[in-house]
């Protein structure tokens, strides 16, 4: 590992590479770190790719806010075979010749998904229905009913196609957290009267954060809380502000336009809290900042600090 910068709470772009998942990435993040309070913002399959953003300590509490980024993948589509997982990992179920499809054909069906869709998760997924993981009751040969869900697809661009028995297109991809490109990818054969399945599937951005910020996870590299969020609007505050905000207090929102949430930093651009707007204040719903208070006597050491980690 070439270094870990200079923070210990903090966020790390990922370069995730293939026939791991997600939850491996965190385990050896957590031996190369020496910490265990690690996790990701949004599971990327053992197959695939890309970006995989990692919380580390107290910026865990954070991954919520960049996990709702949205995000953008380059994937390779097959058509012709469906299988039970919905991507090339899978057993195939299904079968169709495919072989007339054509990429003005093919284009015309995938801009039907542009916009808000409904999809059914797959049963190979880590959603939770009954409390239980579908993964998990798949591996036990379980089917059970899943609710659709909305998300939303900002572009879908065809980049390339090729013929064949087994015609096959790319695409890159723009949406929002929760949508499943394997779903997608099975939606857009059975749309044009036969099946398909992801073949490949690489996560380019998650918001702004894009595969030339990401690094192999034994380069990781540690930023600061306030980098992880710099997606949403920002809000520095003069000392006073901060204590406020480090005591759980709300802050004026005056002249501040929309819900939020906020990242309000101190003034040296240090994250404190996220904010969002209740009435015509803000409540800090996040807070990372720890309030100086006078020790007691007799007791050691100075100030409170971080919890223990």
């Amino acid at each position: 590992m070439s270094g870990q910068g200079r923070y210990r709470d903090g966020f790390a772009v990922i370069d995730k590479e293939p026939g791991c998942t997600s939850h491996d990435v965190v385990a050896r993040a957590r031996r190369l770190l020496g910490i265990r309070k690690v996790g990701h913002a949004g599971t990327l399959d053992p197959d695939a790719t890309g970006v995989l953003i990692l919380g580390v300590g107290r910026a865990t509490r954070l991954l919520r806010y960049v996990t709702a980024l949205g995000k953008t993948y380059e994937a390779t589509v097959t058509f012709g075979a469906a299988t039970d997982t919905c991507d090339a990992a899978g057993s195939v179920v299904g079968t169709w010749d495919m072989s007339d499809l054509t990429a003005a054909r093919a284009g015309a069906a995938a801009a039907a998904f542009v916009g808000e869709i409904q999809q059914i998760p797959p049963m190979v997924s880590a959603v939770k229905v009954g409390g239980r993981r579908l993964h998990e009751l798949a591996r036990e040969g379980l089917t059970v009913p899943r609710e659709p869900r909305t998300v939303r697809v900002e572009s879908l661009e065809l980049t390339g196609f090729s013929t064949g028995d087994r015609p096959r297109a790319t695409m890159t991809l723009t949406c929002s957290s929760g949508t499943y490109v394997r779903t997608l990818a099975a939606d857009w054969g059975a749309a044009l009267g036969g099946g398909a399945h992801l073949a490949t599937l690489r996560r380019t951005a998650v918001g702004s954060f894009t595969e030339f910020e990401a690094r192999p996870l034994e380069r990781l590299e540690l930023l600061a809380p306030a980098t992880g969020v710099r997606d949403y609007d920002s809000l520095t505050v003069p000392e006073a502000g901060a204590r406020a905000v480090a005591q759980g207090r709300r802050l004026p929102a005056t002249g501040l336009a929309g819900e939020g949430p906020w990242a309000v930093l101190d003034e040296s651009g240090s994250l404190l809290a996220m904010c969002e707007r209740r009435g015509d204040a803000l409540q800090p719903v996040v807070v990372l900042a720890v309030e100086n208070r006078p020790r007691r006597p007799g007791a050691a050491g100075g100030g409170a600090g971080p919890p223990d980690r």
